[in-house]
């Protein structure tokens, strides 16, 4: 049976998150690069990131039909993916937080929280603390960042490869 999602939605016990690679429609990797994540082409020479997912252990304390919350992070160094304000807008940055922590919490912790929606092969990520909003890319080696422009300009469907 297909599985709209490629990890459990809800587990309430789990002490590892899954693995994976993520890539845009125009085959750009993630990496870290200066504090950052930036998108370069796939290549032999390029390792990409390692992304870290866990699911939300309390999704019944969000909105409904968005997706399945979950936690982003990546590997080496150890750090998530999170949403704040600045100057009146929402921006994505890389915070040092373990993944672990972040899912034990006793509450959803939304600023960490984007709810993936995979339609066919391709998965977004619309941030939980500023719906509307979703993780994008654009040019090579420019940092992935939030855009509300679904579809105009910027890439925001990924292909997420959840190594098993």
């Amino acid at each position: 049976m297909f599985s709209k999602h490629p990890f459990p939605t809800h587990v309430s016990g789990r002490e590892t998150p899954d693995f994976g690679e993520v890539f845009d429609l125009d085959q750009q990797v993630w990496i870290f690069r200066n504090q950052a994540l930036v998108t370069v082409p796939r290549s032999h020479r390029v390792t990409p990131v390692t992304v870290t997912i866990l699911p939300c252990k309390y999704p019944e304390s969000l909105e409904q039909d968005k997706g399945i919350a979950i936690y982003l992070g990546i590997q080496n160094p150890d750090k998530c993916l999170f949403c704040e304000e600045v100057n009146g807008h929402p921006i994505l940055l890389l915070k040092e937080e373990k993944i672990l922590d972040l899912y034990h919490h006793p509450e959803p912790m939304k600023p960490f929280l984007f709810y993936h929606t995979r339609t066919g092969g391709t998965s977004t990520f619309e941030s939980v603390a500023f719906p509307g909003h979703y993780i994008a890319s654009s040019k090579t080696g420019k940092p992935i960042f939030l855009t509300s422009k679904k579809g105009e300009y910027y890439n925001i469907n990924f292909n997420l490869d959840i190594k098993s």
